[in-house]
């Protein structure tokens, strides 16, 4: 066997599983995860979870391109192993210089500039990979072609961006993202996919692994405090509410979600990897993101009896970013199965919005008890749907009515 047929990327098959190394990339983006919750965190103010919400959305379109990459040919095999590799170490490179993505610290090198073209590469190389598996499929190769602009629009402005501040600074950062994301929705649907179940699993872990940050979250704030039972009682309503937000993902959703994703064809089976999946994924692992600063900001609450008390509510950004969050979170859940199933679940609209009107209730109530609160509401909701549509669910679950 020659060294160039080695380096030959490889078809992925049709019911392939997501790979060892797919998993390992993704360690990368659990890292930046947990600069995004720090960089909110260190000052939770409405300018930083904006910021922290631009970084994600970043984040997120770098982690994107490797996904359908990888559903068309082998991330394991080839020169796609290579081009993974460097693309960890350049996601790696920017998500260090998360906290200096929009202010630079003084000395070294410029923590703007370097984000900027971190995300660069790593867009960079996917497209490359892209372009060498497309030389034999013409409608690919068109199709990679109408794609490169928004690469190119995307880090310009954040190039530019590096060297604002204040609101001409964000302005940027939302021309950025718009021209990646609105240029991708506008440059058509020849793209391809080789396996249904790889692409709908790839989301599925990476919501684990976004939940998983927030059960990180959970035991940071608590990592330096002494043991006491007001933390164990936060912890475990924290790992509930983790819990809960996974049941209604992957219990049912997920599983309807991917068989209207089997069933369709042509631009429509397309359409649904572009928006239930690579569009509607993102407010899930924002909302999840904010969620992880409130669990954070509430463990340090409850535990650290020296500069609180057992008795001070969670208020401002964090309390928002907590109950908000986890309202977006549903509220993505339903546009997810809506838009592949064209079936709106009501039960999960109602608990957002009672999520958002109960903000100025529990505003003024202690933090353990504000987690007492939200848990409740997702355990109230995920019982009764359990009950309501358990002939649904059944049929879902185990193909049977």
């Amino acid at each position: 066997m020659t060294f160039a047929h080695r380096l030959r990327p490889r078809l992925v098959e049709e019911r392939a599983s997501v790979s060892p190394l797919e998993l390992f990339f993704d360690l990368v983006f659990v890292f930046a995860l947990t600069r995004v919750t720090d960089l909110m965190a260190d000052d939770p103010t409405s300018v930083n979870l904006l910021r922290g919400a631009l970084v994600m959305a970043v984040l997120w379109w770098s982690w994107v391109g490797y996904a359908w990459l990888c559903n068309l040919v082998r991330a394991d095999e080839g020169i796609v192993r290579v081009v993974m590799f460097g693309a960890m170490g350049a996601m790696f490179v920017t998500a260090l210089t998360i906290p200096e993505a929009f202010d630079d610290l003084s000395g070294g090198l410029d923590g703007p500039v370097i984000f900027a073209l971190g995300y660069f590469v790593v867009r960079l190389l996917h497209l490359v990979m892209f372009w060498v598996v497309s030389r034999e499929d013409p409608q690919l190769r068109g199709q990679v072609l109408r794609f490169a602009p928004s690469m190119v629009t995307g880090t310009v402005f954040l190039l530019v961006a590096s060297q604002l501040t204040g609101t001409a600074q964000t302005v940027m950062w939302i021309l950025a993202l718009a021209g990646d994301y609105l240029g991708t929705l506008v440059g058509g649907t020849d793209w391809r996919l080789r396996s249904v179940s790889h692409f709908a699993e790839r989301h599925g872990l990476i919501i684990i692994v976004a939940l998983g940050e927030s059960i990180v979250s959970i035991g940071i704030g608590v990592a330096s405090l002494p043991i006491s039972w007001p933390i164990i009682v936060a912890s475990l309503l924290g790992l509930a509410v983790s819990g809960l937000l996974w049941w209604s993902y992957f219990d049912v959703t997920s599983l309807a979600v991917e068989h209207a994703f089997e069933e369709a064809t042509g631009a429509r089976q397309i359409k649904i990897a572009r928006n239930c999946y690579s569009f509607i994924h993102l407010p899930m692992v924002i909302g999840i993101v904010m969620l992880s600063l409130g669990l954070k900001k509430i463990l340090s609450y409850v535990g650290d009896g020296n500069h609180h008390r057992l008795v001070d509510p969670l208020y401002g950004w964090p309390l928002i970013a907590l109950f908000g969050g986890a309202a977006l979170y549903l509220l993505a859940l339903v546009a997810f199965k809506a838009y592949a199933t064209r079936s709106v679940t009501v039960p999960r609209v109602v608990t957002a919005v009672v999520l958002i009107a109960l903000l100025p209730v529990v505003w003024h109530i202690p933090a353990l008890a504000t987690l007492g609160v939200l848990t409740a509401v997702l355990l109230a909701m995920i019982g009764y749907e359990m009950v309501r549509y358990d002939r649904p669910r059944d049929e879902i679950r185990h193909g049977h009515p």
